[in-house]
């Protein structure tokens, strides 16, 4: 009898289209049933604070709070170069004009937030909203300035706002790094052979998504919030790499940065126990 996982992704197209072929029944690994929840990443990010999923995508914010509860896994992120959130206005705005602005931001959890933080320029209130609310609250007046992610980055134009800054590529800029947005996550408790199978699955997916984009098209479509297929693809295209077959080191070195920068701002240390699955034990990580 195959053991029943958990498996919490977002809808965007850039998860639909790695583990369609997990939901779709098309991969199916020895051992492993997966049962998707999908859900906003502020949500998932929320569940996987109080361990509510077996294996689950979560922003990289969020994980400083999960992870003595959670391995991460090496396959299925979001990690990237020109993939960052931007800070869009309504008018033309100076970083500095919007100080103490209202923002409205796609969760205090997500890697979003925490980059807003890390610039260090904003001291004004955060709105919290689901992403896809973001651009039309600031088109509306509602806010001043908003942070926007997923596909928002190819459509904010088309509301008549303006580009602010690019926080992805200040994070590359400052860091000579690639931007961290969020990684897969599985419970500790469910061992190191169960978190090899599992990230193994998830590559077998998105090999077969790639292999068959025809197939695992319907799929994508029916859960975006974007439908214009143009931006569906372009969203696949800036969002799925090779980071997401494996982080690689370059991806861990960054993952790393990011985090101790993350549990600074959240007061909390890291654990010291290993990050990854397939870590022996944290003093052999790289830093």
């Amino acid at each position: 009898m195959p053991k029943t996982l958990t498996l919490g992704y977002s809808p965007c197209p850039n998860d639909t289209f790695i583990f369609g072929g997990l939901a779709l029944g098309a991969v199916q690994p020895g051992g492993l049933r997966f049962e998707p929840f999908l859900a906003d990443v502020e949500v998932l990010n929320r569940k996987a604070r109080e361990a509510q999923l077996d294996v689950t995508k979560i922003s990289f914010n969020a994980a400083v709070f999960c992870l003595q509860e959670y391995w991460i896994l090496r396959s299925g992120g979001a990690l990237g170069r020109g993939c960052g959130p931007l800070l869009v206005a309504r008018k033309p705005q100076r970083l500095e004009d919007l100080s103490h602005a209202r923002i409205a931001i796609p969760g205090r959890l997500t890697t979003a937030n925490l980059l807003l933080e890390l610039l260090g320029v904003h001291r004004g209130p955060r709105v919290e909203m689901s992403f896809e609310k973001v651009m039309p609250a600031v088109a509306a007046g509602d806010v001043d300035a908003g942070l926007v992610i997923h596909e928002g980055r190819f459509t904010y134009a088309a509301l008549g706002l303006h580009l602010v800054l690019d926080l992805g590529a200040w994070w590359e800029e400052e860091t000579h790094c690639p931007l961290p947005l969020g990684c897969i996550v599985i419970r500790r408790r469910l061992g190191r052979e169960t978190a090899a199978a599992t990230d193994q699955a998830i590559k077998q997916s998105l090999e077969w998504a790639r292999n068959h984009a025809d197939v695992v098209w319907p799929y994508i479509r029916s859960h975006a919030q974007e439908m214009d297929p143009d931006i569906i693809g372009r969203h696949i295209e800036t969002f799925v790499n090779d980071f997401s077959r494996d982080v690689g080191m370059e991806g861990e070195r960054a993952i790393r940065k990011l985090l101790r920068e993350a549990a600074r701002v959240a007061g909390v240390p890291l654990p010291e126990a290993p990050l990854f699955w397939s870590d022996s034990s944290w003093g052999n990580e790289v830093m």
